[in-house]
């Protein structure tokens, strides 16, 4: 018994018409009752009445109908499985992640990732939270690592919150008299070095200063990530970054807010009506277990931590 018979055998039920199945099969006519014919003999019982040119099911035909639909059903799943598994080695995952995460953590999640499924294409879209959940929500993008809270009250995301990470203001290393805290209302005249429209740290600074009493003063607005700590490397000004950024680089220091200070959390997200692949199932897997074994270790950086125990 073959597939393409019970499919064959499936298509006539359904349409009651041999020439109609076989336009549905896309076989010729002929081939499509060489086929049936062949199911019959071996079933030892006619499927189908053809009296007086209609087609209609014997009681053999109608006890086959629904375990040749089971049958066919189970076949695609297991097509379907196998093809979302051989995606492991061909596969894609379209990820996207603020500057911070791509200049911190997620290089060595992607280069373990990568190692485990090398014939998976990664790529990685690095832009400001608020535009990554623009692009997740437009289907451009599987995955994104993103901030919460959401300035979006889009209900088609589902987030899961993976990391929580201190705010500090960052500041040459150079610079003389540093303090263990900073109060945010000490940023109050001076420069500081802003990002551009877009950015969840932009805003949040700008909140805590108006929440503070002033306006911030800007020296130099409108730049990524690495501008914004180049900018304060070369003295333009200071910066509230997330903590994981200064990791690698000697040239600045940060300097924790006074408690309660500032924090951010980190999730993951993905649209709530669109399954993730098995290669983003595959990914998520990865970063979270590179992540609870970080931890573990003591390896994640200063100011960073796990924000729940990361589920299987």
């Amino acid at each position: 018994m073959q597939l393409q018979q019970l499919a064959s055998f499936v298509a006539v039920a359904e349409t009651s018409h041999f020439t109609q199945a076989a336009e549905r099969m896309r076989v010729a006519q002929p081939s499509l009752s060489k086929q049936i014919k062949a199911l019959e003999t071996e079933l030892g019982a006619p499927l189908f009445s053809r009296a007086r040119g209609n087609v209609t099911l014997t009681p053999a035909g109608e006890a086959l109908l629904p375990l040749a639909r089971r049958m066919l059903a189970d076949a695609d799943t297991a097509r379907r499985e196998v093809a979302e598994l051989a995606g492991l080695r061909r596969g894609r995952v379209r990820l996207g992640a603020t500057p911070s995460l791509c200049a911190g953590l997620l290089a060595d999640a992607l280069a373990r990732f990568h190692g485990d499924y090398p014939g998976i294409d990664l790529l990685v879209e690095e832009g400001g939270s608020r535009d990554l959940v623009r692009d997740l929500a437009r289907g451009q993008l599987d995955l994104a690592l993103i901030i919460l809270p959401l300035q979006s009250s889009d209900p088609s995301l589902v987030t899961e919150e993976i990391l929580n990470e201190s705010l500090v203001v960052a500041s040459p290393a150079s610079a003389r008299g540093r303090k263990a805290y900073i109060r945010i209302d000490e940023l109050r005249g001076r420069p500081l070095v802003m990002f551009r429209r877009g950015y969840d740290l932009r805003e949040a600074t700008l909140s805590a200063c108006r929440q503070a009493g002033f306006e911030p003063r800007f020296a130099v607005e409108g730049g990524e990530m690495d501008a914004v700590l180049r900018f304060v490397e070369a003295g333009l000004g200071v910066a509230v970054v997330p903590s994981m950024v200064l990791d690698g680089r000697p040239g600045l220091a940060g300097t924790p807010l006074a408690p309660p200070g500032l924090r951010r959390t980190i999730a993951l997200a993905h649209r709530k009506d669109v399954e993730p692949t098995r290669a983003a199932h595959a990914f998520r897997a990865t970063l979270l277990s590179y992540l609870l074994v970080a931890a573990e270790e003591g390896s994640l950086p200063q100011g960073v931590a796990l924000a729940q125990q990361p589920a299987d």
